[in-house]
């Protein structure tokens, strides 16, 4: 039986038919489509529960079941059509089901309704890209350990050394496995965010029907397991009109943007000439149409854009959730392309830098050079003279005393003669001065956390077992 041309599957009480254009800006078909398999899914769980609380006989289940895993292959083929007037997939796929098996397909909606079988259908697809972004996120944490570890030895057996900054001008010397350290901590934080996210929405909405539940004698909590949901949501109302977990996917999906775009600036700096610290692959690089020269850090820099479009999805469906009453209403029809896309977007920057950063190359002699420069071991030569007794905030004055004396006549601190450095204070001398290499003061900074070799080894090792 076809359903007729024009005519609704909830067009009962309507006596004209949909006008063209509100067709058209009422359908979602064009990108909920990919929620199929969220839908059949939903819809044999259904089915199943159905039977076996005696609401649909073994034969309708049979029926109903065999068309619809035909849909599914047919969808998976590509041998499916995608119809406008048909609204949505759920809408798609049940008018499918009636071509083919007639009017008992009509039953699979029994105590059910749209509201939350797209609620479940939604779910089901957060969740399972939750948990994706996590494995990618872990991926690329396990990258970061593996450049910190492999890092600790240059070609000439020492750690690679980089300059640190604070408000981008150099600060104090670190080691480039402690800088790779940092954002492996980062995506163990982005990948806790989207395991939480993951665990909190893991109650299917699937039973509230339209919003206030259904007389029918139906099992939530079957359903709930065999979608593989942990429990059945508590409140009919909250199930079919929250999307708190789609904002929390989206929140967990802009701090990791966040966390990768801070890294694209960095990727795009060092490998300027300015830099010249890193050298990014060709293959993850694109050419200028006029200018031969110039190697692009194009991964780098549409990550640090996409960010963007992943901060506005989050506000996006904020704006959305933040003035419908409860329960369902179509604006929440809004609710899908945005998580669509930041899933699309996390998912491909993760796998690039995975690709991108073991292909990188560092050069160890220009990071040693730079992080030599701006003064990097000033707070070395104050800590002496803490340690000598002085107060800090005095020791702190002498220094700066000293660097303003080196950067007027274009020197570094250890240039310094034995007459100036005792000038500035009896406790120092050139002997002193000449021990503030930026080797020393990455060894001495030996604190829980910080950048000393046998320190970033420690983490690196714990990191190792925490990855597995």
């Amino acid at each position: 039986m076809t359903q007729p041309p024009g005519k609704k599957l909830w067009g009962g009480r309507f006596a004209e038919e949909t006008a063209p254009l509100v067709e058209q800006f009422n359908a979602s078909v064009g990108f909920d489509q990919r929620l199929f398999a969220q839908d059949i899914r939903g819809s044999l769980a259904h089915v199943a529960m159905l039977g076996r609380v005696g609401v649909l006989q073994p034969g309708e289940v049979a029926e109903i079941t065999a068309g619809l895993h035909a849909i599914l292959a047919d969808i998976q083929a590509g041998a499916f059509e995608w119809r406008l007037d048909r609204e949505d997939v759920h809408m798609n796929i049940e008018a499918a089901l009636r071509e083919r098996i007639g009017p008992v397909a009509g039953k699979l909606h029994t105590a059910r309704s749209r509201n939350d079988q797209v609620a479940v259908d939604f779910r089901l697809f957060v969740k399972e890209a939750a948990l994706e972004l996590a494995a990618l996120t872990r991926e690329l944490r396990r990258v970061m350990v593996r450049e910190a570890e492999k890092h600790l030895s240059s070609a000439g057996g020492q750690p690679i050394i980089l300059p640190g900054y604070t408000h981008l001008q150099v600060a104090q010397p670190i080691l480039l496995s402690h800088w790779f350290m940092a954002y492996a901590a980062m995506l163990e934080r982005d990948e806790g965010r989207f395991r939480d996210a993951a665990a909190r929405m893991d109650e299917s909405p699937l039973g509230s029907s339209a919003l206030a539940g259904t007389p029918w004698p139906i099992d939530r909590h079957d359903t709930a397991a065999a979608l593989g949901f942990a429990r059945p949501t508590a409140n009919s109302l909250d199930g079919v009109g929250s999307r708190d977990f789609a904002l929390e996917f989206l929140a967990a999906c802009s701090i990791l943007m966040a966390h990768l775009s801070r890294l694209s600036e960095e990727t795009v700096l060092y490998s300027t000439f300015e830099f010249g610290f890193l050298t990014l692959p060709d293959s993850h690089t694109t050419g200028s149409s006029i200018m031969p020269q110039k190697k692009n850090p194009d991964v780098s820099e549409l990550a640090r854009g996409k960010a963007g479009r992943v901060f506005g999805n989050l506000m996006g469906l904020l704006t959305v959730v933040k003035g419908t009453p409860l329960a369902y209403n179509k604006d929440l029809q809004e609710d899908k392309e945005g998580v669509f896309d930041s899933f699309d977007t996390c998912a491909i920057v993760l796998r690039l830098y995975a690709e991108m950063l073991p292909r990188s190359v560092w050069n160890a002699e220009a990071t040693l050079k730079a992080a030599g420069r701006g003064y990097s071991t000033a707070t070395d030569l104050a800590d002496h003279l803490a340690r000598a007794g002085v107060p800090f905030r005095e020791a702190h004055e002498v220094v700066g005393g000293l660097v303003g004396l080196a950067s007027r006549s274009g020197r570094q601190l250890w240039e310094l003669s034995d007459e100036e450095m005792r000038a500035a204070h009896p406790l120092l001398s050139a002997e002193v001065a000449q021990s503030l290499t930026v080797e020393a003061s990455v060894a001495g900074r030996r604190s829980y956390g910080g950048t000393a070799p046998e320190r970033v080894r420690e983490a690196v090792e714990a990191a190792k077992a925490a990855l597995g």
